[in-house]
């Protein structure tokens, strides 16, 4: 398949760190490079996070040299797709940054080395880059990310949504309807986050306060952050549901622990069989642990979108079962939400991963200030 490529080349200054701007789009989508005045001959291929439907992929990564500064300040360029499309798309996420990466190869020409870095879902591309197209890279650098087989950490919004409902009817919309393609459920625009994330909690708190601070903890959360989560879960499911015009997921059989009162929450919570495969959605790039290159995972301590059970511990023990833990290593930092990350946490990271790199001595996991 040919390469669509419209390089519009513009020579600008910010920051006095950019020399060249090349934005165009590929089969997989838009995107930009960026690269510096003192550019090294060293690429980050970039991968951007979870984008909500009503937003456009071009807003994905605006302000990206602003965001990116640090790797740009070490002479690397930056090559970034905005994706063909928003919502859960790891795979096709997958495949741009690949075509892009190729696409610099081609048109700017081959980096002396070239390392993969990506945010939350991006992370999850991150890892998949490196599990399946590895050989093109020196080492990654995901950031609180989406580590977990896909269909797993989509599994754990299901049934926050399937016990919250249970125990708090009324409050957010029934999976019936969110997996119902026909329903008037549809996606909470980001600019009515604020209004609707305050009357969920409003709604929570006067039903039963005590009973949402246990469910909240229950769910790695805090009870500050329980509305936003719900928020941000109605959003991702109904995208499933929408992409695979049906519910993947079945919690016909699940038994719910860890609650106040187990028995109760099994009785109440809201069930439903699937009526998909989820294998349509999941199984492409699904998650392996399969790598052969420096790895530094990096995450907060607290996540309220993505814990560090699901992006460290389910990603350490798939490394492990493949026999690969030389090749990964993990920092965690105090930050205290999703993504967290100081300008600073972010270039000791990089530069950790880029003498690791260099030298081939494994660094020591643990809290990065």
């Amino acid at each position: 398949m040919k390469y669509v490529i419209l390089f519009a080349l513009a020579s600008f200054s910010l920051f006095g760190q950019i020399e060249k701007k090349d934005v165009g789009t590929l089969h997989g989508g838009t995107y930009q490079i960026l690269i510096p005045q003192n550019w090294n001959k060293k690429l980050v291929m970039y991968a951007h996070g979870y984008q909500f439907q009503g937003q456009k992929p071009q807003e994905s990564n605006v302000g990206l040299e602003k965001r990116l500064q640090v790797f740009l300040d070490r002479g690397f360029a930056i090559a970034a797709s905005d994706y063909p499309a928003v919502g859960f798309v790891l795979p096709e996420g997958i495949d741009a940054t690949e075509e892009l990466r190729q696409a610099f190869v081609k048109n700017v020409g081959k980096p002396d080395s070239t390392f993969m870095v990506g945010h939350s879902m991006g992370g999850g591309i991150t890892l998949g880059t490196m599990e399946n197209f590895g050989e093109n890279y020196h080492g990654a650098l995901p950031l609180c990310p989406l580590a977990s087989r896909p269909y797993l950490q989509c599994r754990k919004e299901y049934d926050m949504y399937a016990t919250f409902n249970g125990l708090f009817p009324g409050i957010i919309p029934s999976l019936k309807d969110i997996f119902d393609i026909n329903s008037s459920v549809g996606y909470v625009n980001l600019a009515q986050a604020g209004p609707k994330i305050g009357q969920i909690m409003k709604a929570i708190m006067e039903k039963d306060s005590t009973l949402a601070k246990a469910f909240a903890k229950k769910f790695d959360l805090k009870l500050k952050d329980l509305g936003g989560s719900l928020f941000f879960n109605q959003n991702v499911l109904r995208d499933i549901a929408v992409r695979l015009g049906g519910n993947p997921f079945d919690n016909l059989q699940t038994v719910y622990t860890g609650f106040p009162d187990d028995l109760l929450t099994n009785q109440v919570a809201e069930r439903l069989p699937a009526t998909k495969n989820p294998n349509l959605l999941f199984s492409r790039y699904d998650r392996t642990g399969n790598i052969n290159k420096p790895v530094l995972l990096v995450h907060t301590i607290y996540n309220q979108l993505i814990p560090p059970s699901y992006a460290v511990v389910n990603y350490e023990n798939m490394v492990h079962q493949q026999q690969k833990d030389q090749y990964f290593t993990v920092k965690y930092t105090n930050g205290q939400a999703h993504c967290a990350f100081t300008p600073q946490q972010m270039a000791t990271s990089f530069d950790i991963l880029r003498n690791w790199v260099k030298n081939g001595v494994k660094p020591q996991g643990g809290f990065l200030k």
